[in-house]
């Protein structure tokens, strides 16, 4: 392709929205170097400091989502989609996207959708089992719908979808070879089993909860953990870092050492996640968000232990099933063996490759 590309990205709101724009743009600009990008989020989220943070420039939108219950915020709603319709008009217009790109979240609704009214060749990634109701509404119009799970046809076009994965980042496809170097950076002991806590790039209240009720009881399993409790979480439970072989984190920038140095992993079930554990091959407890969207949380992880591949706990069984759980799989080497095996069969490990090959396909139409 001679001619400089120009792509436009919009994902947002959660972690497992914008890491994946994030790696789709890397691979895309690894073929295209010269390509030209711009993303567009949410004002006041995540991604309006992540993006940067990768060197992407992004613009935002005043656009949130539908609150599920009577509120206050809903009656703005309609004064921000029409707001954020206009600026996502005035943005195509003055950028002049090749391909549209959404990933998910309340931002890429009016920027696709003005893309697809102007005849813009648009691709959905789609991560979750459940689609959002953002995904179901574009993907009329969307030239292409990229997704990680079977059985999506419910919900989308069947002649649109192609089943490609969820992109991951390309740092836990080595993480076999990393672990003396895990153990080095989280000084941690080689004579002790790891569990690794994960609630989400905002933390998780609950799973926040459960380690601090339980911890003394995990560390008698002869274990030492690393507790990412969330940057919402951590003035809270900081006082417990580097006590009893406890570490305590807000955000831990190096995941790939942190799996690397995993024997368990505690996790909510996003969809980002979920793909990533399915590459990083431990065994694994879900603790699936009850508070999202249709529930897909709970949907993500059980398409993972229908296939004897991971373990769930929902939110409201926790207080009698964890203990029992935890050291039934502690004490049996076959079983975790059995779910490090039987996850590492569901890796999809080229995702990100084979979405950016159905965009190669968009431009070349």
């Amino acid at each position: 392709m001679n001619r400089k590309l120009r792509i436009i990205l919009s994902g947002g709101g959660t972690g497992g929205h914008i890491y994946p724009a994030i790696a789709i743009a890397n691979e895309i600009k690894r073929r295209f170097p010269d390509t030209e990008f711009l993303f567009v989020g949410a004002k006041d989220r995540m991604e309006m400091d992540k993006v940067p943070q990768a060197g992407y420039k992004i613009e935002g939108l005043w656009i949130s989502g539908i609150q599920r219950e009577l509120t206050l915020k809903n009656l703005s709603f309609p004064f921000k989609l029409i707001s954020s319709l206009y600026n996502a008009r005035k943005i195509i217009n003055r950028f002049k996207p090749d391909v549209v790109i959404g990933t998910g979240g309340f931002a890429s609704g009016p920027i696709l959708q003005v893309a697809s009214s102007k005849g813009i060749p648009s691709l959905i990634q789609e991560q979750n089992s459940y689609p959002g109701i953002t995904n179901k509404l574009l993907s009329k119009n969307a030239n292409k719908i990229c997704v990680a799970y079977d059985g999506l046809e419910r919900f989308f076009p069947e002649n649109k979808i192609i089943k490609t994965g969820n992109p991951v980042r390309q740092g836990l496809l080595s993480i076999d070879s990393k672990r003396d170097k895990a153990l080095a950076s989280f000084k941690l002991s080689k004579d002790k089993k790891t569990l690794v806590v994960l609630g989400g790039s905002l933390g998780a209240r609950r799973i926040n909860e459960l380690i601090e009720k339980e911890f003394d009881f995990i560390l008698t399993q002869n274990m030492q953990i690393i507790w990412q409790c969330g940057k919402l979480y951590y003035d809270k439970y900081k006082i417990y870092d580097n006590t009893k072989n406890i570490q305590v984190h807000d955000f831990i920038n190096d995941m790939d050492l942190a799996y690397a140095a995993a024997d368990i992993i505690i996790s909510r079930a996003g969809a980002s996640s979920v793909s990533e554990l399915c590459i990083v091959g431990k065994p694994v407890i879900f603790i699936p968000s009850p508070n999202v969207a249709e529930d897909h949380q709970t949907k993500n992880a059980m398409a993972i232990v229908n296939e004897k591949a991971a373990l769930v706990i929902k939110e409201a069984d926790l207080e009698v099933d964890f203990e029992n759980t935890f050291s039934q799989l502690m004490a049996s080497l076959e079983k975790q063996e059995e779910l490090s095996t039987n996850i590492k069969k569901l890796a999809l490990v080229n995702a990100t490759k084979h979405i950016v090959d159905e965009v190669e396909k968009l431009l070349n139409k």
